[in-house]
């Protein structure tokens, strides 16, 4: 019986060490918010000056561009809000105790690839499993 509370605990994170996570995690997150925001603004801003309606041939390469840039900034938006969801999700797998263990292979993912990519859920043995 005693050798499987050990075992379990070395599948396990201690508190400490989460804590750590959680903290990262926490500012990573709070800057992707701020980012995410300041992208919004900015195309909300963008729809609101789009009204003038001058003529001329370097009206419409200023369109193209201005919708070019929209493109690009709502896909930037797209993969922060990704992100965020992503690192949410991690601070709940904290939570409940299950951060940092691979779902594939049920071991604990090294601490230098959490710090790395906090919001994984995969060691790197797994990640490269799964592209091969």
């Amino acid at each position: 019986m005693m050798k499987v509370s050990n075992q379990e605990e070395n599948l396990r994170y201690s508190e400490e060490e989460l804590r750590e996570f959680q903290v990262l995690i926490s500012h990573k997150l709070n800057q992707a918010k701020k980012e995410l925001n300041y992208i919004k603004e900015a195309l909300s801003k963008r729809n609101d000056s789009g009204t003038d309606n001058t003529s001329g041939t370097s009206k419409l390469l200023e369109d193209g561009a201005d919708t070019t840039e929209k493109e690009n900034l709502s896909q930037l938006a797209a993969r922060l809000q990704k992100f965020t969801q992503q690192l949410e999700f991690a601070l709940i797998r904290i939570k409940n105790g299950t951060y940092g263990v691979c779902v594939d292979t049920g071991k604990l993912i090294p601490k230098e690839r959490l710090r790395a990519v906090p919001h994984t859920q995969h060691s790197i043995e797994a990640k490269l499993k799964k592209s091969s």
